[in-house]
């Protein structure tokens, strides 16, 4: 990248949504540095899919935070004794993790304010989704109103911009921009309840939305799924 290129942090958990917003980011000419998160959930197959796709991406850094959200419980990701759908529900469902991305952007934030950068870019789509509150387009933009409130940048720099440029998208127009942009979607991983290979369960609901995006985009599913389940 050259010198003069915009920093930005920005989140990839290893899924589909956050590698493509990973992509998007590098082409609007972001020098990205990539953020995750140990934080307890049920597998860490997650990470491995997050440090290949940071490495296949050209992100300048990629750090893997650990948070003890997981001690807290109240989320099926977090805590095996909650048992993961494998049907849609109604309301939220019990694989929302309290306050998840509250906390994320907090700590992408705080990256952001000690290397200088304005931007920082979330995965978060209010369309093809589980229905979390913190994925809609209102908490996306309180939470910039607290970036500029709360912080040194925000009241004597430049301030920050939140971007969650997949918000209004489909699944399917997820998956056609990721592949315009040369994502690997095969080394990317959306089960909630992986194997120890990473294969997917096919079942629970980010499984059935991801199976679903590339059947409407007419495009081959290059995810592997557990046959046995």
């Amino acid at each position: 990248m050259a010198a003069d290129c915009p920093e930005a942090v920005v989140l990839i958990s290893g899924g589909l949504d956050s590698a493509t917003t990973l992509a998007l980011a590098r082409e609007q000419g972001f020098d990205c540095y990539a953020l995750s998160f140990d934080y307890g959930q049920r597998h860490a197959v997650e990470l491995d899919a997050a440090r290949i796709i940071a490495a296949q991406l050209g992100a300048r850094q990629h750090r893997v935070l650990s948070l003890p959200m997981g001690q807290l419980g109240g989320s099926a990701l977090t805590d095996r004794d909650i048992e993961i759908p494998c049907t849609p529900s109604q309301g939220i469902p019990v694989t929302y993790v309290p306050a998840r991305n509250t906390v994320f952007l907090a700590m992408a934030l705080s990256w952001a304010e000690v290397l200088h950068a304005n931007h920082i870019f979330i995965g978060a789509n209010a369309v093809d989704y589980s229905g979390y509150p913190d994925c809609r387009p209102q908490f996306i933009q309180a939470f910039e109103g607290v970036a500029n409130l709360g912080t040194r940048e925000g009241i004597e720099g430049k301030g920050f911009e939140i971007h969650a440029p997949l918000i209004n998208m489909t699944k399917a127009e997820i998956i056609k921009l990721g592949l315009r942009l040369g994502v690997d979607y095969s080394q990317t991983i959306s089960c909630y309840a992986p194997d120890e290979r990473g294969r997917g369960c096919s079942q629970c609901d980010s499984c059935r939305l991801r199976a679903t995006g590339f059947a409407e985009a007419g495009v081959s599913d290059p995810t592997c799924y557990n046959p046995a389940r």
